[in-house]
């Protein structure tokens, strides 16, 4: 019998092609345009989009990204990341599967990467975003697109979807390593920041006509809340929690990155931070665990904006866990997570 030819498609969100006003608001533009990203009517999500949100936020961002593509060497971090761990990823499935990586926005593009896995023929195919929590704006964009790629093709093969691995092993043990490298004992408190959605997108993944807010999500998993984002990041947390034998009130979790005046997930990250430095906290530990790779969110964000937010309230140092980026154990961790999915 002939053994299966299989390819997987691992994915992230995306970046810039380059720091410039142009490219970036070529990214905003694509990004914020997506209906799952933001679900107001769509010619009102038009109008807001492209006359208000990109014009001015494009230039603004545009000064984030050449921060970050500095450090990146001039490159974005992200999509080095991303590359690296394809290439640690072919190598240690050489003989199971064949690997190949896209962004939902910019590039690499899903549609060349797609088209390209096209003409090889393959049996099976496996769509997984990299995103440890399932989103609609992330992981639902992400596999929505995919298949809408996919369905104008003549020949389908086999196509399954690897979900969120928010509480599997490998995902935490990497995480645990990378906390490793620093002495949590010094720190007066622990941050988990999650990237952040707005209430309505968690109140639309209930079926029930109850919101978010009624059921349980900040202290369990159940069988309604499994699809959660809120409910798997604070699950997150937990798991986190216990394997780094952290004591009850030097925690929290918060969410960052919020748009617009709409009530996204809380608490907030900036305010948490602000009421940390207002308590005399002097240092901080915060991990991003909604993020495999370090992006303008944690890199900018978190290490520039947020340090400088606490400085202002009083608090010394805020240091962010790197997240899992290119690792060796991060490869090999996915490479576990995508075989036992196959």
């Amino acid at each position: 019998m002939t053994k299966n030819k299989i390819g997987v498609l691992i994915l992230n969100l995306g970046t810039p092609n380059s720091p410039s006003v142009k490219d970036v608001r070529v990214y905003l533009r694509e990004f914020l345009n997506d209906p799952r990203v933001i679900d107001i009517g769509r010619i009102a999500q038009l109008l807001l989009v492209n006359l208000i949100i990109v014009p001015f936020r494009a230039p603004k961002s545009a000064k984030e990204y050449k921060k970050l593509f500095k450090i990146g060497g001039g490159k974005s971090p992200l999509l080095t990341y991303g590359k690296n761990l394809t290439s640690k990823l072919k190598k240690l499935a050489s003989k199971d599967f064949n690997v190949e990586l896209a962004m939902r926005y910019g590039s690499p593009s899903m549609e060349n990467v797609l088209a390209k896995m096209r003409t090889e023929n393959y049996d099976k195919i496996y769509i997984f975003p990299l995103y440890p929590q399932y989103a609609s704006a992330s992981s639902g964009s992400t596999i929505e697109k995919a298949f809408k790629i996919i369905n104008k093709w003549w020949v389908i093969p086999e196509v399954s979807v690897i979900g969120q691995f928010y509480d599997n092993p490998n995902y935490i043990k990497c995480i645990v390593n990378r906390a490793k490298e620093f002495d949590i004992l010094k720190y007066e408190h622990i941050m988990f920041s999650y990237h952040g959605i707005p209430e309505r997108h968690v109140d639309k993944v209930y079926l029930d006509g109850k919101p978010c807010a009624d059921h349980s999500c900040e202290d369990e998993i159940n069988s309604l809340n499994a699809n959660c984002y809120k409910a798997t990041c604070y699950a997150t947390t937990r798991l986190l929690v216990k394997a780094l034998k952290l004591k009850e009130g030097s925690y929290s979790t918060c969410f960052q990155s919020r748009l617009g005046r709409d009530p996204w997930l809380q608490p907030y990250t900036d305010h948490t931070i602000e009421k940390l430095g207002k308590e005399g906290k002097k240092r901080v530990l915060v991990f991003s665990p909604a993020f495999v790779a370090d992006c303008l969110e944690t890199t900018i964000e978190i290490g520039e904006e947020y340090l400088e937010l606490f400085q202002e309230h009083g608090g010394k140092e805020i240091q962010l866990v790197p997240s899992l980026n290119d690792n060796d154990d991060w490869a090999e961790g996915l490479y576990k997570i995508i075989k036992d999915k196959l």
